[in-house]
């Protein structure tokens, strides 16, 4: 199981190295994961250690689509020795977005570093061959550690054009790292923060095994802050609010989601047993709100290292996709890259991104 996170506040000096940013622990998913991961799909490739896997989703993805990478927490300590070799990994798979979302303050910081350096390279020259998106915000682990000055400073790195999303926050019921009253308030300022940002917010939703009530306070949060009103419509452009990412949960819940024009994006989760739903939830989102992602260094897929999960094995979970689908890899792949600059960069698409990299 992961450890228990520290305190959001903490301030944990950031050195950067080549313009490439430390990286910190996460309190993300248990790499190893608490239930196990089902059989290998069609066409994934063989597990290897993290410096083959880049190589191996590299080479079997010559000639398909460019894919996505919706969330990774690639400012991990899990990286903090080999982040540019995981990038170019990243490259040679595909992957041509990259969304790193921060999980407390100091990960926050170094998302926006990391998405800074990358927006003064040349995209495909030198350590930055993927184009690098932040997010910020404070993960409900960590709910109960947020001062006024922590969150002031969260809402002043969220005007930063680098940050094109509020999060990662949520709800987690499963550990309970933090009381449920902390992280419903943590929830409910992460959505003001997304509505006057006008950007999406990257949602967590674990509910203990067996068990809805995460998702249904979720929803319950969502509706009373108003989403899927004329001001979210405003407030966002047109795109989705938030993201239901790494989906895990009922069919139902999903439905609900998509009704108020949430995008869902799913990970490796979907190989594990208990997320059966995910194979039925993957056919009904529109293609204009579909996401997959690593969640790294978590959730490995099939395939990949257990140890420590990278963006280059989003390709697996991309092939699940297309195989529940019914659909051609290479237009589900061209899909998703749509799907992200329209959740993400919004009317103008990449042509912020360019605006924001100088």
């Amino acid at each position: 199981m992961p450890q228990r996170p520290g305190v959001a506040s903490g301030r944990a000096t950031r050195r950067v190295v080549s313009g490439v940013p430390s990286a910190r622990a996460v309190p993300g998913e248990d790499p190893a994961g608490s239930r196990p991961i089902r059989s290998h799909p069609a066409g994934s490739p063989a597990a290897g250690s993290p410096s083959t896997a880049g190589t191996a989703a590299g080479n079997a993805s010559v000639g398909v689509a460019p894919l996505i990478d919706a969330h990774g927490h690639v400012q991990a300590d899990p990286f903090a020795q080999d982040l540019v070799s995981v990038l170019a990994a990243a490259a040679e798979a595909r992957v041509v977005r990259l969304m790193v979302p921060g999980w407390d303050l100091g990960s926050s910081r170094e998302a926006v570093a990391l998405a800074r350096a990358a927006a003064g390279s040349v995209v495909g020259i030198g350590p930055f061959p993927v184009p690098i998106d932040a997010g910020v915000g404070v993960h409900p682990h960590v709910a109960t550690g947020v001062d006024d000055s922590t969150w002031e400073e969260i809402c002043a790195l969220a005007e930063d054009p680098v940050v094109l999303a509020i999060g990662e926050t949520g709800l987690d019921y499963d550990r309970l790292f933090s009381p449920r009253q902390a992280q419903l308030e943590n929830l409910r300022r992460h959505l003001a923060l997304g509505r006057t940002t006008g950007k999406p917010v990257i949602l967590h939703c674990r509910s203990a095994a067996g068990q809805r009530d995460a998702q249904d306070d979720l929803l319950a949060a969502l509706r009373e802050a108003g989403i899927g009103d004329e001001a979210w419509g405003r407030a966002l452009q047109g795109r989705p609010p938030a993201i239901l990412h790494s989906f895990s949960g009922p069919v139902d819940y999903a439905e609900t989601g998509l009704a108020l024009g949430l995008a869902i994006s799913f990970s490796g989760l979907v190989f594990r047993r208990g997320e059966e739903p995910s194979a039925e939830v993957v056919r009904l989102v529109p293609p204009g709100r579909l996401l997959v992602e690593t969640d790294a260094p978590y959730l490995s897929p099939p395939g990949a290292p257990r140890r420590r999960n990278e963006p280059a094995w989003v390709r697996v979970t991309a092939a699940w996709v297309a195989e529940r689908r019914g659909e051609d890899p290479a237009l589900v792949g061209e899909r998703l890259v749509a799907a992200y600059d329209a959740t993400f960069h919004g009317p103008t698409g990449v042509a912020r991104v360019a605006t924001a990299r100088g």
